[in-house]
C-alpha cells in the first residue's frame, strides 16, 4: 500500500519510463519518457597495425591470422645430435619472445609447434663414428707400431679429404708425400692472408686443419714412447683420443656399414634432446604446446610421400623418392624456391641439404631434394612402398606440421639459414601434398648469431655453449641482450654488449623497483588522516601523461615488426623520466602515480620473459638460489626491519640534536647497523633529508658488492689525500729549508756561486756584479725583490723552529 500527504504525486520507476498520478480526485494522467539517443565516439587516435617482416615478401606485412585470434604456428625445432650452443640460444629465446608477445601482449590464441629431428644424417654419422672410434679405443690396450701406422694412414687420408679442400692447387701435398708438406703448411697457415683465402675456399679449412694438427701431434708423440718403449695402454689411447677426429672418418669408412644397431641414434638423439630442453629451461622458453618427433611420424611421412608421387611432383630411384623440382616450377599454379628464388642453383647449399650420407644417384636434377632415402648399411631403416628407408630432411616439418595443424598454416618460424633450401623444400612439397599456393602465410627468421664479430656454427665447432655461457652470464641478461637487438637481423654478441648496454639496463631497473618498492611500503605505514588535500598536481599529471604516451609507443614499436629494442628503449626513457619525478617532489610525492608506473614497466618486462619469483610481485622479480619461488621478504620481516629502522632513525636524531661527546659515538653505531649489520641480510637503508631512513631489501650480494667498492673507492680517495698531504709537507718542508737562511746571507757564497755578485750593501743586497759593473735597475728591482721574500721566510722558519723547540 503507498501512502503520501493528501493530493501529492506518488512517483515511481518501472524500466526506464516514470509514471505520475494522482491518487486522489477524478482524474489521473500517465507519462512517458523515451531514452535519449546516443551517438558513439569517434577514435581521436588510430590503433597501430600489427605488421610482421615476413621472409616471403622480404618486407612487413599486416599480420592476419586465417581464423580470428586462433594462430597456428611452426617453430623448426633442433637436430638433437651435440650439445645446444649460442645459436641455439639466439633462436629460440628470440622466437619465446615473438611467441609471448603474441599471447601476452595481442592477446593472440597461439598453438605453438615444435618437432625434434631425432633421425637425420648427422645424428646418424655421429652415433656411429662415435660408436666405432669408441670400440677402437677399448681395442686399443698397447701402443704397437701397427697402431701408429692405422693412425698414421687415416691422418693421411684426412689432410687429402679435408683439409686439401682449402689448399692452393699447386700447394695441395701430392699423394704419399703429406707428411713432407706439412711443415710447410704448418707455417703458411700462420699467414692470415693465406689463411683467408683458404677459408674462402671451405668455411671449414681451419676446423680440418686443428684436427689434423692436433692429431699429427699426437702422432709424433706416440712414435716418440714407442721408440722409447712406453707402450702401456694410456699412451695407446692418447693417440687415439687426440686423432679421434681423422679416425672417425677412416673408421666409418672402413666399418660403417656394420653397424646395425639402431637404438645407437635413438640413444644419441635421446640423450642431446633433454639437454636440449634442460638448456631451454635455464634459459625460461616456453615448452611448445605441442612437440613432435620425427621417429613418431614415420607413417604419417610415408603417406604424405605417396600422395606427393600420386599428385606428380616426386618419382621413385632405387627405392629413394625424389621431389620433382622442374616439374613443380614449371606448373602454373606453383613456383620453387619462394623464399630465396637466386639460391636455386646453389650447388653448395643444395648439397648441404641432402646431407653427408646422400646417394644423388638418378637424379633427373641437382635441385631435386630426397623425400624419401633408401636405407644404406649401417642406417637405421622403417618400411615403405618403396622398400626399407628412412624420410628425408626436409619432409619430416612439412608433415609434422600439416598432421597437427591442418594444410593452412599461419606463422612458419625458425634460422635464416634454414630458409634455402630446408623451408624452399618444405613450401614445395606441402603446397604439392594440399594441392594449395600458399600453405605458410607468414615465414619469421631469425638472423644469424656472430660471436665477436664471426659467424658462429656447430658444424665449424666455433661455437659456445650454452651450459658455458649461463656460468658467465644469467638467463635474464642473455634474454636482455636479445632484446637490444632486432629479431631478424644480424646480431655481434660480445662482452662489450654485455657488460655496457645489457649491464645498464639491468642495473637501472634493478634499482629503480627497489626504490619503488620501499616508496610504496614507506607510504603505506606512514598513511595520515585526509586533511582536505589530494597530491595530483601538475607534476602527477605530467607523469601519467609520460605513462600513457609510452604505452602508445611501446604498442607503436611492437606492432612494428616486434621492434623490441625501441620498445626496451621506451621502457628505460619512462623509469628516467620517473626518477626525475620521485628526486624532485621529495614529501609531496604522490606514490600510486610512481606504483602505476613501475607495475606497468615490471608487466611489460615479464611479458617479455624476463620476470623470475612470484609473477604478483612489483617488478621482475628475483629467482632463489636453487631456482624456486622466491620467498617474499617483503611481508616477511619488512614489520621487524621497520621496528629497527625506527630505532636507529630515533638515535640518530637525539645524537644529532644533543650534539655532545656522545653524538659521534651513537652515530658510529648508526652507521655500523646499516653498513655492517644489515647488509648481509639484504638490507639497505637511504638516510633522507626528512631524518626518516627508506628502507629497501636488494639482494644481499649486491649490497656487500656495492659496499665493498665504495670501501675501495673510499680508500683510493684517502690514499689520493694522504698523497696530497704528504705533497705539502713535503713542499712547506722545502720552503721552511729555502727560509734557513737569513737574508743578508742570500747572495753570498755559499748561496750564490763566487764571482756572481763584486759588493753589498749592509742588508747584503748585491750593488755590483762580479765584475764590479754596477747593477742595472731591473737587475737591482729583482734581488730586492727576492731579498724581501728571503726575510719573509727566514721570519716563518725561526718562529717553526722556535715552536719546534
Amino acid at each position: 500500500m503507498l501512502a503520501g500527504r493528501a493530493g501529492s504525486p506518488i512517483i515511481f520507476q518501472v524500466g526506464h519510463i516514470h509514471h505520475s498520478a494522482r491518487l486522489f480526485g477524478s482524474s489521473s494522467r500517465i507519462m512517458t519518457h523515451e531514452q535519449i539517443s546516443w551517438k558513439p565516439p569517434s577514435r581521436q587516435t588510430p590503433e597501430p597495425v600489427l605488421k610482421v617482416y615476413n621472409t616471403l615478401t622480404r618486407t612487413k606485412n599486416e599480420f592476419i591470422p586465417n581464423e580470428g585470434r586462433r594462430i597456428k604456428w611452426y617453430n623448426c625445432g633442433p637436430t638433437v645430435y651435440d650439445a645446444s650452443h649460442m645459436g641455439h640460444a639466439r633462436n629460440y629465446v628470440t622466437q619465446d619472445i615473438l611467441r609471448r608477445v603474441m599471447s601476452d601482449y595481442f592477446g593472440y590464441d597461439v598453438h605453438f609447434v615444435m618437432n625434434i629431428t631425432d633421425i637425420d644424417d648427422k645424428i646418424i654419422l655421429r652415433a656411429r663414428q662415435t660408436h666405432l672410434v669408441n670400440g677402437f679405443r677399448s681395442e686399443s690396450t698397447t701402443l704397437t707400431q701397427e697402431l701408429l701406422d692405422t693412425v698414421l694412414s687415416s691422418w693421411e687420408s684426412y689432410v687429402r679429404s679435408k683439409v686439401s679442400k682449402g689448399l692452393p692447387a699447386d700447394e695441395v701435398p701430392p699423394f704419399g708425400l703429406e707428411r713432407q708438406g706439412w711443415s710447410k703448411l704448418s707455417i703458411r697457415v700462420t699467414d692470415k692472408a693465406w689463411k683467408d683465402e683458404a677459408l674462402k675456399r671451405d668455411e671449414k679449412f681451419e676446423m680440418h686443419f686443428t684436427a689434423a694438427s692436433r692429431a699429427y701431434a699426437a702422432i709424433l708423440t706416440a712414435s716418440d714412447a714407442l721408440k722409447s718403449g712406453r707402450t702401456n695402454a694410456e699412451h695407446a689411447q692418447r693417440l687415439v683420443d687426440d686423432s679421434a677426429d681423422v679416425l672417425a672418418l677412416s673408421l666409418d669408412k672402413k666399418n660403417g656399414a656394420s653397424v646395425t644397431d639402431p637404438s645407437l641414434s635413438r640413444s644419441l638423439a635421446r640423450f642431446w634432446e633433454s639437454k636440449f630442453f634442460e638448456d631451454m629451461t635455464r634459459l625460461r622458453v616456453k615448452e611448445p604446446d605441442t612437440l613432435t618427433r620425427v621417429t613418431e611420424y614415420v607413417p604419417e611421412i610415408v603417406a604424405f610421400v605417396e600422395r606427393v608421387v600420386q599428385n606428380g611432383y616426386a618419382y621413385e630411384v632405387e627405392g629413394s623418392i625424389y621431389f620433382d623440382t622442374h616439374k613443380f616450377d614449371s606448373s602454373e599454379s606453383h613456383t620453387y624456391a619462394k623464399l630465396e628464388p637466386w639460391s636455386k642453383g646453389n650447388k653448395e647449399l643444395l648439397e648441404e641439404g641432402e646431407g653427408a650420407l646422400a646417394n644423388t644417384t638418378g637424379r633427373r636434377s641437382a635441385a631435386d631434394f630426397a623425400l624419401w632415402k633408401a636405407s644404406k648399411p649401417g642406417e637405421p631403416s622403417w618400411p615403405s612402398p618403396w622398400g626399407q628407408g628412412r624420410p628425408g630432411w626436409h619432409i619430416e616439418c612439412s608433415v609434422m606440421a600439416s598432421a597437427v595443424l591442418g594444410g593452412s598454416i599461419d606463422i612458419h618460424s625458425g634460422g635464416i639459414d634454414l630458409a634455402f633450401p630446408h623451408h624452399d623444400n618444405e613450401i614445395a612439397q606441402s603446397e604439392a601434398y594440399h594441392q594449395c599456393d600458399a600453405w605458410i602465410n607468414y615465414f619469421l627468421h631469425t638472423g644469424h648469431l656472430h660471436i665477436e664479430g664471426l659467424k658462429m656454427s656447430k658444424s665449424l665447432k666455433n661455437f659456445i655453449t650454452i651450459d658455458e655461457i649461463l656460468q658467465r652470464h644469467t638467463a635474464r641478461q642473455l634474454r636482455l641482450a636479445f632484446l637490444t637487438q632486432l629479431w631478424n637481423s644480424k646480431m655481434d654478441f660480445s662482452e662489450s654488449l654485455m657488460t655496457g648496454e645489457v649491464k645498464n639496463i639491468e642495473t637501472t631497473m634493478n634499482n629503480f623497483f627497489t626504490v619503488v618498492k620501499a616508496l610504496i611500503s614507506q607510504a603505506r605505514i606512514e598513511q595520515s588522516i585526509p586533511n582536505g588535500n589530494h597530491r595530483y598536481h601538475g607534476p602527477e599529471r605530467t607523469l601519467t601523461d609520460a605513462l600513457y604516451q609510452a604505452q602508445d609507443k611501446f604498442r607503436e614499436a611492437l606492432c612494428d615488426s616486434f621492434d623490441t629494442p625501441t620498445a626496451v628503449n621506451v621502457l628505460r626513457d619512462l623509469v628516467s623520466r620517473t626518477n626525475v619525478y620521485v628526486n624532485s617532489r621529495a614529501n609531496e610525492l604522490d606514490v600510486s602515480v610512481v606504483e602505476r608506473v613501475a607495475r606497468w614497466v615490471g608487466n611489460m618486462f615479464r611479458m617479455f620473459g624476463l620476470g623470475e619469483g612470484d609473477p604478483s610481485e612489483l617488478g621482475w622479480g628475483q629467482a632463489s638460489q636453487d631456482g624456486s619461488p622466491s620467498l617474499n621478504r617483503e611481508e616477511v620481516v619488512m614489520p621487524y626491519l621497520r621496528a629497527l629502522s625506527s630505532f636507529r632513525d630515533g638515535v640518530r636524531q637525539l645524537a644529532i640534536s644533543k650534539g655532545d661527546g656522545a653524538a659521534k659515538e651513537v652515530l658510529a653505531l648508526c652507521d655500523k647497523l646499516r653498513d655492517s649489520d644489515l647488509v648481509p641480510l639484504g638490507v639497505a637503508l637511504d638516510d633522507q633529508e626528512d631524518g626518516k631512513a627508506l628502507v629497501k631489501l636488494v639482494d644481499p650480494a649486491e649490497l656487500i658488492k656495492a659496499r665493498e667498492e665504495k670501501r675501495a673507492q673510499m680508500e683510493v680517495k684517502a690514499a689520493k689525500k694522504a698523497a696530497a698531504q704528504e705533497l705539502e709537507r713535503q713542499k712547506k718542508q722545502q720552503k721552511l729549508e729555502r727560509g734557513s737562511a737569513p737574508p743578508e746571507q742570500l747572495f753570498r757564497p755559499p748561496n750564490v756561486p763566487e764571482g756572481v755578485y763584486g759588493s753589498w750593501d749592509d742588508q747584503g743586497v748585491p750593488l755590483t756584479d762580479g765584475e764590479g759593473k754596477e747593477l742595472s735597475k731591473n737587475q737591482t728591482k729583482k734581488v730586492r725583490k727576492e731579498w724581501a721574500e728571503q726575510r719573509k721566510l727566514h721570519e716563518e722558519y725561526l718562529a717553526w723552529k722556535k715552536e719546534s723547540r
